[in-house]
């Protein structure tokens, strides 16, 4: 009996507060969804990889730190990035002065990578962990 061996379901790699470790993600993750044939949505999820961890790099952590790229996927198929920093605070969409969520994502000077992932993404959210947070967004195979 000649059986394939299972790819694995979870991919890590940790990476240091440094402008090169965004591509470096983005690269890590797309030899991730070749090596598990995820192709159908395999753009969104690498520009989701991007901005989610340029924001880390920007505002989640501090000097002398990095943040850890974490992707998953379940039975189902449904793909979950998620990137683990050691910042202080939440990510948010950006809102308007009177507390709206702001229409159009041109008009902001930051904040557009969360409405791409927000468009992009069938879910996204962020968790505690301690310091720090988890940001992820998933991904249902179409």
């Amino acid at each position: 009996m000649n059986k394939e061996p299972q790819q694995e379901a979870l991919r890590e790699r940790f990476y240091r507060r440094e402008r090169r470790s965004v591509p470096a993600a983005r690269e890590f993750a797309r030899e991730a969804l070749v090596a598990w044939g995820y192709t159908s949505r395999a753009d969104d999820v690498l520009l989701s990889v991007s901005e989610l961890t340029t924001n880390a790099l920007l505002h989640g952590v501090p000097p002398g730190r990095g943040f850890l790229l974490q992707l998953s996927r379940d039975v189902g198929g449904v793909l979950r990035v998620e990137v683990h920093d050691s910042g202080d605070g939440r990510p948010r969409m950006p809102t308007q002065a009177d507390g709206e969520q702001a229409a159009d994502p041109d008009e902001m000077e930051s904040g557009r990578g969360l409405f791409l992932v927000d468009a992009l993404a069938d879910k996204w959210d962020v968790g505690e962990r301690m310091p720090g947070k988890v940001v992820w967004c998933e991904f249902a195979p179409r």
